[in-house]
């Protein structure tokens, strides 16, 4: 640990002590490792920023408040340039950028291990898809379909909705099951994923965006994880306040254990249940989980960064790229109505209507709610949603019609 490295830790927490007290004093401390004598809370994410967005793998209530301080999960903590420069590449592998002539240029490196094996397994579920006998393996395809469900609701309402944008707080139980449904989906760890979301919605469509849909479809869709990432992401991501995701025990658990419970809940307890309990082929049970299923539930996790990033109505904010998307609402249980999202990304619902039908992890939180393990659910009043699209909007929203025209001085 550098001097300078030290330095910048404590620049981080210098604006409130009180909370650096807090989370120093959570029971997890142990395991995050010491410093000089002094409890250094985030020394076991120290050098988790890579400039290798890897693929994914193929091998709640705690924000930290006192009576001064509130820690915001999107605030950025600004750093002095001279730090962030020491700092931008220790621990990581350097950036370059191409210098390609042609259509075969990018901004930064390839990384070809990830685009094999990313190619590869789309490649193979494309041949499952084609040739999987579907009328054969009726239980198979309804448990790939649940599982399937189950791994878009960890993303969506909890990875997402929860740990992100702290849209509602959760209870122990249904921060449990968030976990691992979240472990289902196969993706990052919960502590990469919020640092790239929250720096996604607060540089949307820049450089520092990890999937700025400015850079295209293929990019933002799947390409942002074949190549390096930029520096701006780096640097951004560097800044991101994540003491709440680290002041939960529930999401330090996942990061301890995350290999192995990725690997069980997405892989193995999927592939093992159809053989031992109705005696499916080996072969159809790895082609309908390992590949099938977990490649459909990336990429509808990816249609969100792409598809709702370029196609769509605008009625919240005609002057944002994201929008309403009903095509990515069905596959992502909700997290289609992007543009709202984006206008008001603490609402519980990422939506204004809350329709079931189109917005199925909605459903599942008010079903929590009404057992009271998720609470204060967070949403915009009518009034203020109206302003916003009146002020806003592109005229197509469905209740209030078009935007009226300014009124002449």
């Amino acid at each position: 640990m550098t001097v300078a490295a030290f330095e910048r830790s404590a620049l981080v927490w210098k604006r409130g002590e009180s909370v650096y007290a807090n989370i120093r004093s959570l029971p997890v401390k142990r395991s995050l490792g010491t410093i000089q004598g002094e409890t250094k809370v985030i020394s076991s994410f120290k050098g988790r920023e890579p400039a290798v967005k890897m693929a994914p793998n193929i091998s709640g209530e705690n924000r930290c408040v006192d009576s001064k301080f509130e820690v915001q999960p999107n605030e950025l903590v600004e750093l002095p340039e001279k730090i962030l420069e020491t700092e931008k590449t220790e621990g990581v592998l350097p950036v370059k950028e191409t210098k390609g002539e042609g259509w075969f240029s990018f901004k930064t490196e390839l990384i070809w291990l990830n685009i094999i094996a990313i190619s590869l397994v789309h490649l193979i579920a494309f041949y499952g898809i084609l040739t999987f006998p579907v009328f054969e393996c009726k239980l198979t395809l309804l448990w790939g379909t649940l599982l399937g469900q189950l791994a878009g609701f960890g993303v969506t309402g909890g990875v997402h909705r929860l740990w992100t944008h702290r849209s509602y707080k959760a209870k122990l139980p249904l921060r449990i099951i968030l976990l691992v449904c979240y472990a289902m989906a196969g993706q990052n760890t919960i502590y990469d994923w919020v640092r790239d979301h929250r720096v996604h919605h607060k540089f949307s469509e820049t450089d520092a965006d990890p999937h700025n849909s400015n850079r295209g479809f293929f990019f933002a869709h799947v390409g942002w994880l074949m190549m390096r990432k930029h520096p701006e992401v780096i640097r951004r991501g560097r800044q991101v306040d994540m003491s709440d995701i680290l002041a939960d025990p529930v999401v330090v658990f996942g990061e301890k254990y995350f290999l192995p419970l990725k690997l069980f809940f997405c892989f193995i307890f999927p592939t093992l249940l159809p053989i031992y309990c109705w005696n499916e082929t080996w072969y159809r049970s790895i082609m309908a989980q390992v590949f099938v299923r977990y490649i459909l539930t990336l990429n509808f996790t990816w249609c969100v960064n792409s598809a709702a990033h370029l196609w769509g109505t605008k009625p919240y904010d005609n002057k944002i790229q994201p929008a309403e998307n009903l095509g990515v609402a069905l596959v992502a249980l909700g997290e289609g109505w992007h543009n709202y999202h984006h206008v008001f990304p603490w609402d519980y619902k990422a939506a204004e209507l809350g329709n079931y039908r189109v917005n199925t992890t909605t459903m599942l939180i008010d079903m929590f709610a009404k057992i009271g393990w998720a609470y204060d659910l967070k949403q915009p009043s009518k009034d203020l949603v109206k302003r916003i699209v009146e002020k806003k909007g592109d005229g197509s929203h469905p209740l209030w019609g078009e935007v009226p025209e300014p009124k002449a001085e």
